[in-house]
């Protein structure tokens, strides 16, 4: 089928197929990229957007028949000054992160300014509508767009800021080739004689693959290979913490969950590898399923997977005796409190290039949040040496923890050598959802106990998770919960258990804040219990209890530095008091959220700066930018040390030299690879006061691997000092409800260390509160027979533009010595304390206490537009 689109002001013709989207055929046939595809064919992200006929539509969601005869306008066809305006408003704004997303809102922007040259705030929201960022939670795209029609205008705007100096908003790194859609992500990249690869994916949670039969998909014309278990030529089966998830599910064995491998398919297009993948005729004998985890916890329970018992990990903490000091306490409360999963729903699914290069070897390009642990599981999968792997990451379109498990790495570097040619293999977003971990569901019991005058006393919490069928980083998740189970608060007594369990649902394992919003949940909830028993306020009770230096953290740790909490209760005092005393209902919470790993786990920071021939310096570093900013941190840390312009650096995350530090995670990239960075930028710095040129430097390396290995493990006896993690993150924040009970505004005050890029680091938080609102009101991820219920993004609950309160960050600077220049992380506080603040203004407005959530029965939850789920919620797991 032929069709003509007047195409950016060319007539273009193309041979389409039938049903063919337009989407596709911009992207795979005209070669343009700045439209994305971030959930075809739903049409519900807005990434795609472009303009026909100057009217916005949805690309992936419009055929591209439909098209023919008409003008189909991308940002590669605006006016050029509008391009520059667009890129440089979103860079002043710092009104992106990740950038996925932005393309296609840009474009919204070009035709809501042209029909209104002077939009109001509120408008702006409603014209996004459309459009998903999981990311900024909306505040500085408004900012960039009101900035748009400003210059638009005529008038003059910032320019970006070029200072890259600790504590100047620097310019996000690439952040104007990233609003334009200029900068690649992996589903952009092509090579000459590309192959598409696609995955089939088993249809039940629970399942015995009797038979496999590929013959009529070999026979496909325009396939080039078929790849199954029994062509892995190394170790089948992978792992971040132990190996247990296997990249194919082979014939005989057992499937697990949704979203394992049974075979995947490279081709000469992506049509006829998908149409491929619907030939492979597999035989399955269905099983029942194992999907509540306390049952599988249960003796005789069917074993989930073969690598480990049904038990992943069990975490006891125990201090005092928290059954006498409950018996003793003037007030006790108890109750039950259940999270929910949640869907990361990061903008870019999972993609991953793989070409075979010079000598035998092999070039991987991957969006993963740790390209070394990549390399070593890709290697041992193709029987390879790691050096024989190149890894190179292509900074990606969001991750929150969900792009640290392998997903298509595997199977796309197997097709590669099975093919000998470049192969690129991406998920839908159906797949996506169904492959990589989620956030844990968790049951939470908790018993906490005061005095008279409300101070705690014991607190007493036994949590069972959801990991599902695939360890992941499940039991550290749970491990987690468990230490952070009395918030940032002071607890002389405390009889923690957590278990983490396999089931056949879908995996969970990391996503921003690591268990502890969930027990922040219930927590805070106990704090607002026992408030109303003493007869204080929720500002008071908190104020009573919250840590400082000197004081016990839940694990036995001694907090001797940086505990920033009470300053953050302080910050947000006057906006609570101020909306108690207008009548609004309004809550509070507080929380923390420890900044690396710790637990007793060896971690690394590793750079090096290399001065090249053009007198730029790369800065290699071994953690991954996934829309956090950490390329532009980096570079901030090095141009403060050595005094050289911010423009001279160029950071980059490859193979080039050894720089595995595991996972991008546990807020920890800053405060390593930031004190890696110090480090070698102090040893270029002595280089250049000895008087040496960057010319006379080039092709020096200047190397720093700064390890950090004195925590210690939870509930380790043997130690003599107990320090379970290098830094914490501390917040506060309080939620205020209109008359209707929407929320109205949310205040924000976070200890942050040191603000290195104020701009980006409020950016991080208001983020953080979007998805911490969400988990509060209207996001979940339900399974049936372990299939998700729904993959409709509307359906799945993250909030719109036009969802989103108004957001009030305050930041408080309590330096971390551990830190570079004071810094710690905060990429994952920001949510923490979130849910607890919300269900306490809500039983202000009501009178209800809800314990479950998302809290989907509150007024807050109906004023929102999105989480509407259907279904028989009785069947929901």
């Amino acid at each position: 089928m032929s069709v003509e689109i007047k195409l950016n002001g060319e007539v273009r013709k193309f041979d389409v197929a039938q049903g063919e989207s337009l989407l596709d055929t911009l992207r795979e046939r005209a070669g343009v990229t700045s439209p994305k595809d971030g959930c075809q064919p739903q049409g519900q992200c807005g990434c795609c957007l472009v303009l026909v006929d100057g009217q916005p539509k949805t690309s992936c969601a419009t055929d591209a028949h439909k098209v023919h005869g008409k003008s189909v306008t991308t940002l590669e066809g605006i006016p050029e000054q509008e391009r520059a305006i667009t890129a440089k408003a979103f860079a002043v704004a710092a009104g992106l992160q990740c950038g996925f997303c932005i393309p296609g809102i840009a474009l919204r922007a070009k035709h809501l300014i042209d029909k209104n040259p002077n939009p109001t705030r509120e408008e702006i929201a409603k014209a996004i509508d459309g459009h998903l960022c999981r990311c900024t939670g909306y505040v500085k795209i408004v900012d960039a767009i009101e900035l748009i029609a400003k210059a638009r205008r005529g008038e003059p705007i910032p320019e970006p800021v070029a200072d890259a100096h600790v504590g100047a908003s620097f310019e996000r790194y690439k952040s104007q080739e990233l609003a334009l859609g200029m900068r690649p992500f992996v589903a952009d990249m092509k090579r000459d004689g590309m192959l598409h690869g696609a995955l089939m994916l088993s249809p039940h949670a629970r399942a015995k693959l009797v038979a496999l039969d590929i013959s009529k998909a070999k026979a496909l014309p325009g396939v080039r290979a078929v790849a199954t278990a029994a062509d892995v030529p190394g170790e089948r089966w992978y792992g971040l913490l132990y190996d247990d998830w296997p990249g194919f599910v082979a014939v005989g064995e057992e499937a697990r969950c949704v979203g394992d491998v049974i075979a995947a398919v490279a081709a000469d297009d992506l049509r006829t590898a998908r149409a491929a993948v619907a030939l492979i005729e597999a035989t399955f004998e269905r099983l029942a399923p194992v999907l509540d985890p306390k049952r599988s916890i249960e003796p005789g329970a069917p074993r989930v997977n073969p690598a480990h018992d049904n038990v992943l990990q069990r975490s006891v903490i125990r201090r005092g005796d928290a059954d006498e000091a409950l018996a003793k306490s003037a007030h006790v409360v108890s109750g039950s409190w259940a999270t929910q999963r949640i869907e990361h729903l990061f903008l870019e699914p999972e993609c991953a290039l793989a070409e075979p290069i010079e000598g035998g070897k092999l070039a991987l390009f991957t969006q993963g949040q740790g390209i070394f642990d990549d390399r070593r599981q890709v290697a041992r999968f193709l029987g390879m040496k790691e050096e024989d792997l190149y890894v190179e990451l292509v900074p990606n379109g969001g991750a929150f923890g969900g792009k640290e498990d392998m997903s298509v790495q595997a199977q796309t570097a197997l097709l590669a050598r099975l093919t000998g040619r470049p192969v690129r293999l991406g998920l839908t977003r159906e797949e996506s959802i169904r492959l990589h971990p989620k956030r844990h569901p968790i049951t939470m019991e908790y018993s906490v106990g005061c005095d008279a005058e409300g101070r705690l006393t014991a607190v007493k919490a036994r949590l069972v998770g959801d990991s599902g069928a695939y360890a992941s980083v499940g039991g550290k998740v749970l491990e987690r919960a468990a230490g952070h189970a009395c918030g940032p608060y002071r607890v002389h007594h405390v009889d923690i258990e957590a278990v983490a369990a396999y089931t056949n649902n879908p995996p969970c394992g990391a996503m921003r804040g690591f268990g502890v919003n969930q027990t922040s949940f219930a927590m805070e909830g106990c704090l607002d219990l026992l408030a109303k028993k003493v007869g204080l306020d929720g500002y008071e009770i908190r104020a009573r209890n919250v840590l400082v230096v000197g004081d016990v953290f839940s694990t036995g740790q001694v907090l001797d530095k940086s505990v920033g909490v009470k300053k953050t209760l302080e910050a947000v005092k006057d906006s609570y008091y101020a909306a108690k005393k207008a009548g609004k209902a309004v809550g509070i919470a507080c929380g923390l959220k420890n900044s690396g790993i710790g637990n007793g786990v060896a971690e690394w920071g590793k750079c090096r700066l290399v001065v090249e021939d053009d007198l730029t310096i790369s800065l290699y570093n071994g953690y991954t930018e996934m829309g956090q900013g950490l390329l532009t941190i980096l570079v901030q840390f090095a141009s403060e040390v050595t005094g050289l312009p911010g423009a001279v650096f160029r950071p980059k995350v490859d193979s080039t030299f050894a720089l595995g530090c595991g996972q991008t995670t546990g807020s920890r990239a800053t405060l390593f690879s930031g004190r890696a960075v110090k480090s070698a930028a102090d040893k270029l710095r002595a280089a250049l006061a000895e008087g040496a040129s960057l010319s006379e430097l080039v092709g020096e390396v200047f190397a720093a691997d700064e390890v950090i290995d004195d925590t210690t493990a939870l509930g380790d006896a043997s130690v003599k000092k107990i320090k379970t993690h290098t830094a914490f993150g501390y917040a506060t924040q309080v939620c205020v409800l209109d008359e209707t009970g929407r929320v109205e505004k949310i205040v924000a005050a976070h200890d942050v260390g040191r603000a290195v890029n104020p701009a980006l680091c409020t950016g991080q938080i208001e983020g953080a509160i979007h998805m911490g609102l969400g988990y509060a009101l209207t996001e979940e991820l339900p399974c049936v027979d372990g299939m998700p219920v729904s993959f409709k993004l509307r359906d799945i609950g993250a909030l719109r533009a036009r969802d989103m309160p108004e957001v009030e960050v305050i930041l408080v600077e309590e330096p971390e010595p551990e830190g570079p220049f004071g810094a710690k992380g905060v990429g994952e506080i920001g949510l923490v304390p979130t849910a607890g603040a919300v269900a306490g203004a809500l039983e202000m407005f009501d009178g209800v206490r809800r314990t479950t959530l998302p809290m989907k029965d509150s007024p807050a939850a109906k004023a929102m537009s999105v989480g509407r789920l259907k279904g028989d919620r009785s069947t929901f797991r």
